[in-house]
C-alpha cells in the first residue's frame, strides 16, 4: 500500500503540466473522451510495467538518450500526419464510431512513444528500485491516468468550441514542440 500511495502521488504531481498531459488535451479535442482515456491507460500500463521491471533489474542505469531522439523524430512524423489529416470513407467513420479503435490505437501509440524516457518513466524506474513492484506499477499507472483525465476533460470542452482545422494545426504544433523537447532531452 505504501508503494502504491507513494507512486500515485509522485507520478500524479510529475504529470501535471507534462507534455503527455498536453497531448491528452489535444487528443480529447479531436476524439471522444473514453477512447482517449482507454488509449492512455493501455500505453501507460505497458510503459510503467516495463519501467517497474527495468527498475527491478537494472536500477536507474538505463540510458534513455537514444530513445528520446527516436521518439522525437517520430513525433515530427505524427505532426505531419496530423497536419495533412486523414480522409475517412463513410464506412471508416461508421466503424470508428462503433468501436473507437482508431482513436485508441492512435492515442496508445503516441503515448507509448512519448512516455519512453519521460520523467514519469524515470520516476517509476527509480521508485521500483526501492519499493514494492506491484504497488509502484499500479500507483504510477493510476496516478498518470488520473492526471491525464483532467486534461481530457479540458480538451473535450475545447473540441466542442473550435473548428477541426484549428484543432489539427494546434495538435501538429504540439507534436513538433514535443518532438523538439524529446530530441533536446536526448542530446543533453
Amino acid at each position: 500500500m505504501h508503494a502504491f500511495l507513494l507512486s500515485f502521488g509522485v507520478i500524479f504531481v510529475a504529470e501535471l503540466g507534462d507534455k503527455s498531459q498536453l497531448m491528452a488535451m489535444a487528443f480529447s479535442a479531436r476524439y471522444k473522451p473514453w477512447p482517449v482515456l482507454i488509449g492512455i491507460t493501455v500505453a501507460t500500463a505497458f510503459v510503467h510495467l516495463f519501467s517497474v521491471i527495468a527498475g527491478a533489474l537494472l536500477g536507474a542505469a538505463i540510458p534513455t538518450d537514444a530513445i528520446n531522439i527516436v521518439a522525437g523524430i517520430a513525433f515530427f512524423g505524427f505532426a505531419a500526419w496530423t497536419l495533412r489529416g486523414d480522409e475517412l470513407t463513410d464506412e471508416d467513420e461508421a466503424r470508428a464510431k462503433r468501436t473507437g479503435k482508431s482513436a485508441i490505437l492512435a492515442v496508445s501509440g503516441a503515448f507509448f512513444l512519448a512516455e519512453l524516457g519521460d520523467k514519469t518513466m524515470l520516476a517509476t524506474i527509480t521508485l521500483a528500485t526501492k519499493e514494492g513492484l506491484f504497488g509502484v506499477w499500479l500507483g504510477s499507472t493510476i496516478g498518470m491516468v488520473a492526471a491525464d483525465a483532467l486534461a481530457i476533460g479540458v480538451g473535450a470542452l475545447l473540441g466542442k468550441r473550435l473548428p477541426e482545422r484549428t484543432i489539427r494545426i494546434g495538435a501538429s504544433i504540439l507534436f513538433v514542440v514535443f518532438g523538439i523537447i524529446l530530441i533536446v532531452e536526448g542530446l543533453r
